[in-house]
């Protein structure tokens, strides 16, 4: 997913913005950025000192005239204000949802494209767009700074590129071979305690808790030792 992401900034007024950005970018292993008409310096001074080690992204970015030139493959339009995007016109959509689109799975380019640091996108610029989407919010304050938002797309659209490579936290959490050990081992406890009383309701309640609690293995075995220890006392 992430060869085949582009982002097109449209008419960026703060260097800032941009350097946050090209961070963002290049934290989810973007690379692809265009500018369409920018209204400040991206290749020097606050730019280049906010995009740390992205800098790169910045230096390399290239300028276009128009979004109609910058885009390529299914173009998604953000918007911190949606409701001024008419749902009976536009396929707008929350960010969750976005990913079961039928369009979205065909496509082979993806462009978001983010409208300009102060306005946002134009009516034309949205009508361009194949897709609007929006990050749901605080009422109160539900527009999210553009390289915010940026990054929380980012997340989502590479979502599934790295969800292989962390997957070795699942090996943190008990299986259920280790989940029967503790349950014997507290059945056992339970047995032999003899002030309690409705001892199938503990055991069964022990099992519901269990099973909700996703336990790691390390926090099995801790409880299985002590609980050890108790019966053989």
């Amino acid at each position: 997913m992430t060869g085949r992401i582009r982002v097109v900034a449209i008419e960026s007024k703060y260097p800032q913005n941009l350097g946050y950005m090209a961070r963002a970018m290049k934290n989810f292993g973007v690379t692809d950025l265009i500018l369409v008409n920018p209204r400040c310096k991206y290749k020097e001074g606050q730019a280049i000192k906010y995009a740390k080690h992205a800098r790169e992204l910045l230096e390399k970015a290239k300028v276009a005239k128009s979004l109609t030139a910058a885009s390529k493959g299914f173009v998604i339009g953000t918007t911190g204000i949606w409701k001024k995007a008419d749902n009976n016109f536009y396929n707008i959509a929350n960010l969750s949802a976005l990913r079961n689109k039928p369009a979205w799975k065909r496509s082979k380019d993806i462009t978001i494209v983010l409208g300009r640091d102060d306005t946002g996108l134009t009516t034309e610029e949205i009508r361009e767009c194949d897709a609007l989407v929006f990050i749901g919010a605080n009422d109160d304050y539900p527009v999210l700074n553009i390289s915010h938002a940026l990054a929380i797309l980012l997340y989502e659209f590479t979502l599934l590129d790295y969800a292989k490579k962390y997957s070795f936290a699942e090996q943190f959490y008990a299986d259920d071979k280790y989940q029967k050990r503790l349950i014997m081992l507290f059945d056992k406890f339970v047995k032999e305690n003899k002030s309690v009383r409705d001892k199938k309701a503990v055991a069964g309640a022990f099992r519901r808790v269990l099973k909700r609690a996703a336990p790691t293995k390390m926090e099995i075995n801790a409880i299985c030792i002590a609980l050890s220890r108790s019966n053989r006392k």
